[in-house]
């Protein structure tokens, strides 16, 4: 034993001071009065201090004894409480949960999604955090973060939550005074608008198509960190972009961008990534759940 008085022995100590007998205390947890005696003498020498005054009949506790026997039952009960908060936020719901994505995806989706999940679960409180780079979850205490493509560190956990891809997209005016790529080389001589977005490499663009996996370095005169003034700035005609189906759907259905090279993309999956396993917490199992059942970024593919 260590200098710490075992949890396990504090709970035998508390069961001899209300039984007053290491025999009647025996037969209460099922074990010999041997035994009883040597773990109480262990928990004595521990703490230096002697807990019983012992006769052939009974046992009494000692003034020490008694100052013991109060934080005994104090301790007992906060871990008690404890394992019984820890069990239950296991099931239900509770507490704080934080949860990171991007602007345009949470703005657009995973907020109205949170929205309706916050008022299924009054015990949960949710902060959103919405920015454009990649998240430390834990050292930034993220229970959650929403991210588009493949890919996560090897300490955390992922799920998909839905299949999407990025394409490549310009407006009909800047394909009308530039002509149109015919192959995913010739990006390097067409104005390009790039990202710095979270997990893309700045300027390469690795994308799937007929041969397969292919890759290529584009550069333009305008840059952002941020997604809808990438879109914006193609819907201004100012160069060819990579963005996800969702992001890019209602521009094409309204005319405003038109799909370039349709037979090139780039997977981009939603998918959910957290620091904790799905059954260690009932808040983020429950949420990836709710945002794998209600989470609907598609667009009608006449529109694609």
């Amino acid at each position: 034993m260590n200098n710490s008085p075992l949890l396990e022995d504090l709970r035998l100590f508390c069961v001899v001071a209300r039984r007053s007998s290491f025999a009647e205390s025996a037969k209460e947890v099922g074990a010999s009065p041997a035994y009883i005696s040597k773990r109480i003498a262990l928990l004595e020498e521990a703490l230096g201090v002697r807990l019983f005054h012992r006769t052939t009949r009974s046992v009494v506790m000692t003034e020490e004894g008694g100052n013991v026997h109060e934080w005994a039952r104090r301790i007992l009960d906060d871990v008690e409480q404890m394992m019984e908060t820890v069990s239950s936020a296991k099931r239900v719901p509770r507490g704080l949960l934080k949860v990171s994505t991007s602007f345009g995806l949470g703005r657009k989706y995973v907020s109205p999604i949170l929205s309706q999940f916050a008022a299924l679960h009054p015990e949960l409180k949710i902060q959103l955090e919405l920015v454009d780079r990649q998240i430390d979850l834990v050292n930034e205490g993220i229970d959650l973060d929403i991210r588009v493509g493949p890919g996560h560190e090897q300490h955390l956990f992922s799920k998909r939550i839905l299949p999407s891809q990025r394409v490549l997209c310009a407006s009909p005016a800047y394909l009308k005074k530039h002509g149109a790529p015919g192959e995913l080389s010739a990006l390097r001589q067409h104005q390009c608008l790039v990202i710095r977005e979270r997990n893309q490499s700045f300027g390469i663009w690795r994308m799937i198509g007929p041969k397969g996996a292919e890759t290529v370095k584009v550069s333009g005169g305008l840059a952002s960190n941020h997604g809808e003034i990438i879109h914006q700035w193609a819907v201004d005609g100012h160069g060819i972009i990579l963005r996800s189906i969702w992001d890019v759907a209602d521009s094409i259905k309204r005319g405003r961008l038109v799909r370039v090279l349709p037979q090139y993309y780039q997977e981009a999956d939603l998918c959910a990534v957290y620091p904790l396993q799905l059954k260690n917490s009932a808040k983020v199992r429950e949420c990836v759940r709710f945002l794998q059942k209600h989470l609907d970024v598609s667009a009608p593919a006449a529109s694609l």
